[in-house]
């Protein structure tokens, strides 16, 4: 397994114990900073440390018969040759220990010679949670993400060959089906009633020591935008979470489930006192959908959104920055049909203000597929109320994730051409191609700065069409300087609103 990507300060790390470990590029926090010594008055708190002399052993003894090891097994055939391409010697590598991976030393060749196939096993340690006493069991994604082989063993010693029910990468999660009868669970929890500061456990398999159990508390609720999922709605907390705890449960002092624990952030790889677990808000409505049908149904607008700015709000007369900017609305999706538009800003959906373009996103996927949901948008200033009929999610939809679309300044720099269809299909953009093509960016120019790049296609400039180089010129010449400007364009195959500076 190669890493994704990789900060010096800090990563996002998958929390399976395997031969590498999987991470994800990531910001570092500040460090912090311990007081010389105690104030000269201080305002006495009492806080209640644990509900009983004993602590937690009473949670921790209902909990961890339920919580399994999973270990899985991989395997590909592989030439021994020089016929293996570099990037898979490179993960044979990283697997076996040595250059050539599985031959050893490079120009040492096995008894099967040069060419021949052999096959290159690996996998993968991870936790599991049973919910239910006929043997399903809740887990992460990236634990059982392409085996062929599933192992599930209790604490008891009790081992079961597991079958892969279905997963979910876009949240993480997996279900996976063991044969039993009467076999402990762990009750399903109401996560959307945590509150932060309140105790929680983690309970899981840590580099493979069985029955785990560590105590923290709710560090913060809601996280995303943290690159590990498509879908994030995380509880982060300080719960001591290492490698080979991904999937195992996070409960709270009643012993209820309340989060699958996924990932943390580490500048070692270790445990570092930021962890992060998928919601069972979340994780219940998915496990449920994956029992019952093998796949996750969502709920489906047919919007392309992104978050607003200071700018982009200016420009389109609303005072605050609050709310999901259309950037883009599917043919004959529910959004079309209900009548929204490119350039609507979604305020409010099914009475939930809308924060932002994530806050969006979670509301539609857990809406019921068929509902009827009225939706209030602003357009052109003012407020609109419209009623969509949600659909279900195709299989191939994209969401649009939020982008930064911060800019000083225009058009400086930015050479353009007429799009053909030619140049579109290329671009991947669907349908009737209009709109100039960008070419070039010049470096340091003020069309970099506006956030344009090669391959953008420019379809309006405030809010008036360009469907050639010579609207072009035109609109963008009538741009006077020192003045915001509003900029529509498609970046591969996804429209996008920019605001720039001339």
């Amino acid at each position: 397994m190669r890493q994704c990507a990789r900060n010096t300060v800090g990563s996002i790390v998958a929390l399976t114990a395997v031969g590498a470990i999987l991470m994800w590029g990531s910001h570092s926090l500040p460090a912090s900073h311990a007081s010389s010594g105690p104030p000269a008055h201080v305002n006495q708190v009492t806080v209640p440390v644990a509900p009983a002399s004993n602590g937690f052993a009473e949670v921790a003894k209902a909990v961890t018969p339920a919580v399994v090891n999973i270990t899985t097994v991989t395997g590909e055939k592989v030439s021994d040759g020089r016929n293996v391409p570099d990037e898979l010697r490179e993960r044979m590598e990283e697997f076996f220990g040595g250059p050539g991976g599985p031959s050893g030393p490079r120009g040492f060749r096995g008894p099967q010679g040069p060419g021949e196939p052999r096959e290159r096993r690996g996998g993968g340690q991870g936790s599991g949670v049973i919910v239910s006493t006929d043997g399903y069991v809740l887990t992460n994604n990236h634990v059982i993400d392409g085996a062929r082989e599933v192992t599930v063993t209790l604490p008891d010693k009790r081992e079961f060959k597991g079958t892969i029910v279905g997963a979910d990468p876009k949240t993480d999660l997996a279900v996976v089906k063991i044969e039993g009868q009467n076999l402990p669970t762990v009750v399903w929890g109401d996560a959307t009633k945590l509150q932060v500061g309140e105790y929680v456990l983690a309970v899981g398999n840590p580099f493979g020591l069985n029955s785990t159990v560590t105590l923290g508390i709710v560090s913060a609720l809601g996280r995303g935008r943290m690159g590990i999922t498509q879908y994030e709605d995380f509880i982060q907390t300080d719960a001591a979470i290492n490698p080979g705890n991904s999937g195992g449960a996070l409960v709270n002092t009643r012993g209820e489930l309340v989060g699958i624990n996924t990932a943390i952030f580490s500048q070692t790889g270790g445990y570092q006192g930021v962890g992060f677990a998928v919601p069972t808000s979340m994780g219940k409505p998915i496990y449920d959908s994956l029992v019952k049908t093998g796949k996750v149904v969502r709920g489906y607008l047919g919007v392309g959104i992104q978050d607003l700015n200071q700018e982009l709000a200016k420009s389109f007369g609303i005072k605050d920055a609050k709310g999901a900017l259309v950037s883009d609305v599917k043919e004959e999706s529910p959004a079309d049909q209900a009548g929204l538009k490119q350039g609507d800003i979604i305020k409010s959906y099914q009475g939930t203000p809308v924060e932002d373009a994530v806050a969006l996103q979670r509301l539609v996927t857990r809406t019921a597929v068929g509902a009827k949901v009225p939706v209030t948008v602003i357009r052109d200033g003012r407020e609109k109320d419209l009623m969509v009929t949600i659909a279900e999610q195709p299989d191939t939809t994209k969401i649009a994730k939020a982008e930064k679309a911060e800019a000083d300044y225009a058009f400086a720099g930015v050479a353009v051409q007429d799009l053909d269809r030619e140049t579109a299909k290329e671009l991947g953009i669907k349908g009737k191609a209009q709109g100039v093509v960008v070419t070039g960016v010049e470096p340091d120019s003020g069309g970099e700065k506006a956030g344009l790049m090669p391959g953008d296609v420019i379809r309006e400039i405030n809010r008036q069409p360009v469907k050639s180089v010579k609207e072009f010129e035109k609109v963008s010449s009538a741009v006077k300087k020192g003045e915001n400007v509003l900029i529509l364009i498609n970046r591969r195959g996804s429209s996008l609103f920019l605001t720039a500076k001339v």
